[in-house]
């Protein structure tokens, strides 16, 4: 498994909320819908990315926004453009006084705004459900970050846009997968850039020791493992991995271990039917009661109330 690979590996898209917005001067849009991760693609026009702290960020044709939630930010075509809708949780629109939109803005198919061909034309697709894999992957990144177009050339766009509009069956599941590679695209040109802050376990993966060790406890956190068996397989003593391991990562090799099995159980109680047995034979835990009580302590619930869904 490479370093993005396991940055990247967890939940994928499901049913996320994808959306061409066309405007036309002056617009301006207030997003507070707390989703986890958003990316805006600007087709057409330019925007600007107005979070409520840090740096404005503004976008020309081609360039690329994903935006880090839950905190709150504005869209538009000028900073200083008052918002005329506010997006709020689920994909629910409605006007800053507090009273729905009512589809007023709706222009078919996955399409909003004013007109269909208006000077500013952004696809946005939207994660809405944060996993705890998915969690690692956005501990990584600044609440905004941007690639211009001469950063990346993405391939993806006359797709996404051929294809946000259709309705056809299976359509979500296509525009998740498209979503997804343009997640995996964008990330994969902003972690190799200079502005990016990787964790330290990502950066870790380079190193000829830890990254061996990680790559095995990535591939198999099911496996018995011990420091001693990570040593032999990195080829290195106990005392020179577990230095190595815990200078690199910032913490010990089975502290990074449970910390790992646990994400992947959290994982699976949100996202499968499998029992509390089964999940705890599938990360590395003796028993049901085992992965429960580690479970209990790193997270504050029991698995039975993380997975139980919130109203």
């Amino acid at each position: 498994m490479d370093a993005l690979a396991g940055l990247l590996e967890g939940p994928r898209a499901r049913g996320a909320f994808m959306i061409r917005a066309c405007f036309d001067p002056p617009w301006a849009v207030r997003v507070e819908d707390r989703a986890p991760l958003t990316v805006m693609l600007m087709v057409r026009g330019d925007a600007w990315v107005v979070p409520d702290t840090g740096e404005r960020l503004r976008l020309r044709a081609g360039d690329l926004a994903i935006a880090r939630g839950p905190d709150p930010y504005t869209c538009a075509d000028d900073p200083g453009t008052e918002p005329r809708a506010v997006i709020l949780p689920g994909g629910e629109c409605g006007y800053p006084d507090g009273l729905p939109l009512n589809g007023s803005m709706d222009l078919g198919v996955r399409t909003w705004g004013d007109r269909p061909d208006g000077a500013a034309v952004l696809l946005i697709g939207t994660y809405l459900v944060r996993g705890e894999i998915g969690g690692r992957l956005l501990d990584a990144l600044p609440p905004l970050l941007s690639l211009t177009s001469e950063q990346w050339d993405c391939p993806l766009t006359p797709l996404l846009m051929a294809e946000v509009t259709r309705d056809e069956p299976g359509q979500e599941v296509v525009l998740d997968r498209l979503l997804d590679l343009l997640v995996i695209a964008a990330l994969r040109s902003w972690f190799a850039g200079p502005s990016a802050e990787p964790p330290a376990w990502y950066r870790a993966l380079g190193d000829p020791v830890a990254g061996r060790a990680l790559r095995l406890l990535q591939d198999d956190p099911a496996h018995p493992w011990t420091v001693a068996s990570l040593a032999a397989g990195a080829g290195v003593s106990r005392a020179a991995l577990a230095r190595r391991f815990t200078e690199l990562v910032g913490e010990p090799p089975m502290a990074y271990l449970t910390g790992w099995r646990l994400a992947l159980a959290a994982d699976r109680l949100r996202d499968t039917d499998d029992t509390l047995g089964a999940i705890a034979r599938q990360v590395g835990y003796g028993s049901a009661f085992a992965l429960s009580t580690a479970f209990k302590r790193v997270y504050g619930v029991s698995p039975q109330e993380y997975r139980a869904p919130t109203a």
